[in-house]
Order: structure tokens, then sequence, then C-alpha cells
């Protein structure tokens, strides 16, 4: 069943559209999915067969969602009542088989929130009132429970968990099977169960082609925060001079000044 005006070849007859459902423009869609009220998708995307996508939802345009993945539905937790919560998915994001995403609650800002050009791998889950920012990966089976924020171009291992609440900062690597339960700064490698910090995610940077001044600049803001036996307020005071000349500094030291846990620390 089509929207109406919607006969593109690209759509299988045999998927479910429901009526108010708003399709754009070359977007393809395999057999047995099922499109419910309320959901828009932008042009150019790709549906497999066999994905359920529920409403209020709004994704942008070429994103590719494989099957089995299951994409605004509302979220199990108890304080959830029916009320109308959104997911907003932007562009350009791979959604792999039977990831799940939740809509948000009432409770917090209503919306589930995932950023362009992520790559969520097969069994990913991301929970209600996560805000996810752009370029990250989650591996296979990787797991965020509600209100997790993810900033840019952060990394996770497959099987690595958050709960609720935590923050992980952009550029950051959680490696494989880690537990993470204190907040990530940005740039940062953590590790285990729970996790603890490994050090500066020094591979990403050298990636994404940071200059020799740069990283020296977060290698010093790194050994102020974690290897003089500093207060956190001691560091960071520390790290002005430097946070005002990089901005990448500055990331590093706005994301252990807005901790809401505390950061995760060496194994001791």
């Amino acid at each position: 069943m089509f929207p109406p005006g919607v006969t593109d070849h690209l759509i299988d007859a045999r998927c479910q559209i429901d009526p108010s459902a708003v399709i754009g423009n070359n977007v393809e869609i395999g057999p047995w999915t099922l499109i419910g009220p309320d959901v828009e998708i932008g042009d150019d995307c790709w549906i497999a067969p066999h994905v359920i996508i529920r409403g209020p939802t709004r994704i942008g345009s070429g994103n590719r969602i494989y099957q089995f993945a299951t994409v605004g539905d509302d979220t199990p937790a108890t304080a959830y009542n029916g009320e109308p919560t959104w997911l907003v998915v932007g562009d350009n994001n791979i959604i792999r088989e039977g990831v799940t995403i939740h809509r948000g609650m009432v409770q917090d800002d209503s919306k589930t929130v995932i950023g362009s050009n992520n790559l969520l791998m097969a069994y990913v889950h991301v929970g209600h009132d996560c805000v996810l920012g752009d370029n990250i990966v989650l591996s296979n089976n990787a797991s965020l429970s509600g209100h997790v924020t993810v900033g840019d171009y952060a990394n996770f291992g497959g099987y690595s968990g958050v709960p609720q609440y935590r923050a992980i900062g952009a550029y950051t690597h959680i490696a494989a099977m880690s537990l993470v339960v204190k907040d990530v700064p940005a740039y940062m490698t953590v590790s285990g169960q729970p996790a603890r910090a490994v050090g500066l995610n020094s591979e990403g940077m050298k990636r994404r082609g940071y200059s020799a001044d740069v990283m020296s600049a977060l290698k010093r803001a790194h050994r102020t925060v974690y290897r003089r036996g500093l207060t956190t307020q001691e560091a960071l005071a520390e790290l002005a001079q430097d946070a005002a000349a990089y901005p990448e500094v500055a990331l590093f030291a706005d994301s252990i000044a807005s901790s809401r846990w505390g950061i995760v620390r060496p194994k001791s």
C-alpha cells in the first residue's frame, strides 16, 4: 500500500507504507518492509526488505537501512506512557542488520537524534534520548542506554556498552567489550570492565592528519589531567593557555568541565 502519489518502481509492492508517510525521490524500499504513520524519508535512501520504521520519525537523505533493523520504535522504559516523541536521523548513515533505535521520552527532550555519516554495524542498540554526532562508528552489538551523548568521530568496539546519561567525547575510542561507567573526555582511548583511561586516541588523530603541534598540545593536556596528581579544577586551570591557542585542547577541556559523572581514570 503506497501513500497518495507514490508509485515509484523502486518501491516493492509487497511492502506496507502508511498513507501519511512522506517518501522522497529515488527511494528504494524492499519487500515486507513496514513504514508506519508520521514517518518522513528523504531522497536517495535505500531500505532493505524486512525493515520496520515507526514514527514520529524524520530520516534525511542518502541513508541505507539493512534488513531486520527497527528504527523509531517506542522505548520499553517503564516511564514511557505512549506520549508522542521523536527520532531524527541525518544524512548518509549506514544502519546495518538488526539495529534498534528508539524514539525519545517526554522526561528528557522527547527526541533521539542521530547525526550524519555514521556507521551502525549489526545489532547495535541506540536507546531513547541519545544524541549522536557525525562520523561515528558503532561496531557489532555496541549498546547505548538512554540519554547518552556521543561526540563526532567516536569509535566503539564490538560489544561495548554505555549506561544512561554518560557522555562520550568526540574523537574517542572505546575498546571492544568495554563497559563505560564514567564520562569519556574527547580524544581518549578507554578499555576494560569498568572502562579505564588507556591514553590518547593517537592513532585516530594520525588518521585525521593532526599536525605535530596539535598532537603535542593534546599530549601536554593529557599529562596535566592524568599524570600530575592535580584535581580536576587545578588541571583545567593549567589547560587554559593551550585551550586558548588550540581548539582541540579547548574541546578536551570542555568535555572534562561539563562531565556529570566524573571522567574515566587509569587503573590504579
